[in-house]
């Protein structure tokens, strides 16, 4: 991890401190608080800071704001597909789910608060955010979280269990289940930046090369990776029958798979001709090198 990545998950992570109640009814909170707080390597929210800095300069309270609500969905997504109508898992972050530690309707709940906080955060009251930037934010974030995004793609891994789906089904899938968030990441930081015309369809394309990426390498991890390094249960994608790169193409053609998604996404930068992006660059090169 690169120095700006270390000096600036102390930020996010005071931000997201800030912001995650710990005041609530019935404790929702704290469940809350447990599924955000303390665990997660927070790419998306480096991605967007990163993103908005790109130009040159950047509406950096935007930024943060946009940076945490980016995570505050990912986490209610893992919140929910831990659950056992979903993905039943025990382990996340190298902890328990959070339906195990307080009840899955808790879990629920949780999930629920944590996606009305992250567009409650992208509205601000008191400060100041230009409307049309608001907006814009606002709708990033929900179509990179829903039918088109996040949850279609999950919907498409559930009913894929036990099926043989082709190449093009599976990179659809992954590309609306994990590559959606991320690529909204670097869109939401590259609007709170000022990023327009060419420079922002280049950033489209690398977040969409970069997500995809990221879940071929995941694929790859659940089968040569470990709970204790992954923080989460290892080989459950096989376990369960689901559709994966290594399961279509093999763990040695998913490796160069994924070294030339990432590829792409390093030139879709270089083409975007913006004067800071080698932070973007750095995240790349991460994503790609995560323990395997």
């Amino acid at each position: 991890m690169k120095p700006w990545m270390i000096a600036e998950l102390p930020r996010i992570e005071a931000a997201l401190e800030a912001w995650v109640p710990a005041e609530s009814p019935a404790q929702l909170g704290e469940a809350m608080r447990y599924a955000v707080l303390d665990g997660g390597k927070r790419l998306r929210p480096l991605l967007a800071l990163a993103a908005a800095r790109s130009a040159g300069a950047s509406n950096e309270g935007a930024a943060m704001r946009a940076a945490c609500s980016v995570e505050l969905i990912h986490a209610y997504s893992l919140v929910h597909d831990d659950l056992p109508c979903m993905d039943n898992d025990v382990l996340r972050r190298g902890k328990p789910t959070v339906h195990v530690r307080f009840g899955q309707a808790q879990a629920l709940l949780a999930g629920d608060a944590l996606q009305a906080l992250a567009f409650e955060l992208l509205v601000p009251g008191e400060e100041a955010m230009p409307s049309d930037l608001s907006a814009k934010l606002c709708r990033l974030l929900a179509q990179a979280a829903g039918v088109q995004g996040m949850a279609g793609g999950q919907a498409i891994d559930l009913a894929c269990v036990g099926q043989t789906i082709d190449r093009a089904q599976l990179e659809r899938m992954h590309c609306l289940k994990t590559g959606a968030l991320l690529k909204a990441s670097v869109l939401m930081g590259a609007a709170c930046g000022g990023v327009t015309g060419h420079a922002w369809l280049a950033l489209e394309r690398y977040g969409t090369h970069l997500g995809l990426a990221f879940q071929v390498v995941d694929d790859i991890l659940d089968v040569v990776g470990d709970a204790a390094t992954l923080g989460k249960t290892a080989g459950k994608d096989a376990l369960n029958d689901k559709p994966t790169y290594v399961a279509l193409l093999g763990l040695e053609a998913a490796k160069v798979f994924a070294h030339q998604t990432l590829a792409a996404a390093h030139a879709a930068l270089e083409d975007s001709q913006l004067p800071q992006v080698q932070a973007l660059h750095e995240l790349a090169d991460w994503v790609g090198g995560r323990n395997h």
